[in-house]
């Protein structure tokens, strides 16, 4: 190390950051000593081969002195600090340990040009200690942009991936076996066992934010996709009911929604989704709140399979009715539903019409007279509830 300088003769940082150049090896060394310590939470580059460390510590420590000499642009903008941080944002070095480290760059290299200036003046001293920590800071800077926007960039890949695998299964390539098994290690989530699809709509947020971590409070995996029109859930019962998912999820439903039945494996997700947005029409689409099963609803989705057959079971079931007036064909039409509900008991729908008992069986007999058919027997109600489950399914055009 050359010899100090007196005050009188003191150096500029500039001049001293020259005079170090030749010293960058000792420099990096003392670095790469500095930077291990007994916390691992200031050591975490376990991802991160000793050479590469070393080779990015000689890049930092160089870069210090090319800046302190004027050789190179602002050290907000600094290329090399910014190519450190993407770096080590991709192998997942703690952004804690990389600021650290670059504290640790600074205060080696402040040491270093004390050292050899010897004796400086208040002034000069000053003016050494700023320019030092303006390109720390401004490093640093550097640095935090940089591995967070890496870490933002590589976060959007993952859910871009995530979102594509998703995507995937729900068109059914995990019946692909391979897929299935890259699918489900990626996603953490069973390739076999029992799956629902949940499907949600109704404005932007359909389900509460805290869906999956809902069933996760159960020991229940899953994962949750936002598409275009949906939110869709892919929920592993792992030995668990539809029913005790369904509870856990109906609090969560801002919109309405529909849950599947159970499907087995990866495989069968395909299935599960095309189920659950076929349970998911028999909602209404003003319907809010609301979460139904594939159990609540096997003769809407029967209708909706068959819309053809479902406009002729109306026509041939009710034509006479749907061709009143609308008044007179609401009434009976009403009165039809609710003595069905009630067991076809005129006096259990009495009370629900706001009527007399009398009233509702002169309704019935009206009804029958246009049918010209008897209401009663198992395949006339049959019929009629279906049909009236198409009407309300919007399958038969009303004036």
């Amino acid at each position: 190390m050359a010899a100090p300088k007196k005050a009188g003769s003191a150096l500029r940082s500039p001049e001293l950051a020259a005079a170090l150049r030749g010293e960058i090896p000792e420099l990096t060394r003392r670095l790469m000593a500095a930077i291990f310590t007994d916390n691992p939470e200031w050591t975490d580059y376990s991802a991160v081969t000793r050479a590469d460390l070393r080779d990015g510590c000689q890049r930092f420590l160089t870069r210090i002195l090319d800046l302190l000499g004027g050789q190179a642009a602002g050290p907000e903008r600094d290329d090399v600090a910014a190519s450190i941080g993407e770096l080590r944002a991709e192998q997942g070095v703690p952004l804690e340990a990389m600021q650290r480290t670059f504290r640790l760059g600074g205060r080696i290299v402040w040491e270093a040009l004390l050292d050899k200036a010897g004796d400086v003046a208040p002034a000069q001293f000053r003016e050494m200690g700023t320019a030092i920590w303006a390109v720390i800071d401004g490093m640093s800077s550097a640095l935090v942009t940089a591995y967070r926007n890496t870490e933002l960039d590589r976060v959007r890949r993952d859910e871009r991936r995530r979102h594509g695998l998703i995507e995937d299964l729900l068109s059914g390539r995990a019946r692909d076996a391979l897929f299935a098994t890259r699918a489900g290690r990626e996603l953490n989530l069973p390739v076999h066992g029992d799956y629902v699809v949940v499907v949600a709509r109704g404005g932007p947020h359909p389900l509460g934010i805290g869906s999956e971590t809902a069933l996760a409070s159960m020991g229940i995996r899953s994962v949750w996709h936002d598409r275009t029109d949906s939110t869709v859930g892919l929920v592993a019962l792992e030995h668990r009911s539809v029913e005790s998912v369904s509870q856990r999820l109906r609090p969560q439903v801002r919109g309405r929604a529909a849950v599947s039945a159970a499907v087995a494996g990866l495989a069968e997700i395909v299935t599960a989704h095309t189920l659950a947005l076929l349970a998911l029409d028999t909602v209404p689409d003003d319907a809010v709140g609301v979460l139904v099963s594939l159990d609540e609803c096997y003769p809407e989705m029967l209708l909706l399979r068959s819309p053809d057959l479902s406009e002729l079971l109306v026509r041939s079931t009710l034509g006479p009715v749907l061709e009143l007036p609308v008044k007179e064909r609401d009434v009976l039409l009403g009165t039809l539903a609710v003595w069905l509900a009630e067991n076809r008991s005129a006096a259990n729908a009495a009370p629900r019409l706001h009527c007399h008992r009398n009233t509702v069986i002169n309704r019935l007999e009206r009804i029958t007279a246009l049918l010209g058919r008897p209401l009663e027997g198992q395949r006339s109600y049959l019929e009629l509830s279906l049909a009236l489950a198409a009407l309300d399914l919007g399958g038969q055009a009303r004036d």
